[in-house]
């Protein structure tokens, strides 16, 4: 298999990533083993060959799971080009409303104003379930100080308040040092559940670094040792040599305490959402999703995520079966 936990970080996050019948002969070749190691028992028999294009947007937490998926498929079905972009999920899910993707990837289920617009454009929609996640906090390894905040903390340092936040103000034997926070933006699905559970809707320090680019934030991190972060637990994984995790009330991110819960309240389940026109009348379309459930669970370890049960795969392709 791919060693994906260390490639994915440099490649995953361009403005779309564009991998179908350009992965050709050399990279069927190549794949070959790759592909029977990351696919599920459920996909052995070989796919009959179909042709087409398949488009996507949204979550760059959901990102090293689908770009993992997309790169294998081209070895598997080289005549369909499926085309994922990464602007987040709640853009993402703008491009969905549009029509101009048949699926969209989402790190946080569908908002109630997102369903509303997609029935206003008459556009139904099958949501399916990927892996788990554990929004990770994480500071510079040169950091030698903080190795567990409560949520009270995290709350504490990450709400706008007019002050200048210091290390000194969560414990005073912490440096009297200014912090530097980095975030994800506002289009994304991690900013949506980090503003939900930790900043329960106040505003977001507004010295704050946004971006959509995970990996802007991995850097900016890694650089500076009064940095504090967050995002999607596979982007620690991938950046664990130069990044420390902070464990959140006692408890270190991991797939045990991710998987059981025990890692609250920053566990999330990892959706794409895919229209069921295309679906149903685009066999490329339904081939790739089918392809995408079969092999999210390996997918998603490979990468640093958490698989479902089992069960939860099988329930998404019987939901994908009946609307074929």
């Amino acid at each position: 298999m791919r060693n994906w936990k260390f490639a994915m970080a440099s490649a995953i996050l361009g403005s779309a990533l564009i991998l179908g019948a350009c992965g050709g002969e050399e990279g069927s070749a190549d794949s070959s083993s790759d592909v029977e190691e990351t696919t599920s028992d459920t996909a052995g028999e070989e796919s009959a060959e179909v042709e087409g294009a398949v488009s996507g947007d949204g979550s760059s937490t959901v990102a090293p799971i689908m770009e993992g998926i997309v790169e294998e498929y081209a070895g598997d079905q080289p005549k369909v080009q499926v085309t994922v972009g990464v602007s987040g999920t709640g853009g993402g899910f703008e491009k969905f409303i549009q029509g101009e993707t048949d699926f969209s990837n989402a790190s946080r289920p569908i908002k109630e104003e997102e369903a509303a617009s997609l029935e206003e454009a008459g556009i139904e929609y099958t949501e399916f379930l990927l892996a788990y996640d554990g929004l990770s906090v994480v500071v510079s390894q040169d950091n030698d100080w903080v190795e567990d905040l409560t949520v009270e903390d995290l709350k504490k340092l990450w709400v706008e308040d007019g002050s200048t936040k210091k290390w000194s103000d969560i414990n005073p034997e912490w440096p009297d040092e200014e912090v530097v926070f980095y975030a994800p933006g506002t289009d994304s699905g991690t900013f949506d559940y980090f503003n939900e559970v930790i900043l329960e809707d106040e505003d977001i320090v507004s010295s704050a670094t946004l971006s959509e680019d995970d990996n802007v934030l991995v850097q900016g991190i890694q650089a500076d040792p009064n940095a504090i972060g967050f995002f999607g637990f596979a982007y620690y994984v991938a950046n664990k040599d130069t990044l420390k995790v902070v464990n959140i009330g006692g408890v270190e991110p991991t797939h045990e305490t991710i998987e059981s819960g025990e890692y609250e309240p920053l566990s999330r389940p990892l959706f794409t959402y895919a229209a069921n026109k295309a679906i149903s009348e685009d066999p490329a379309v339904y081939d790739f999703m089918e392809y995408a459930l079969e092999n999210a669970g390996d997918m998603a370890e490979a990468v640093g995520y958490v698989s479902l049960p089992e069960e939860e795969y099988e329930k998404g392709l019987a939901d994908l079966e009946a609307l074929k």
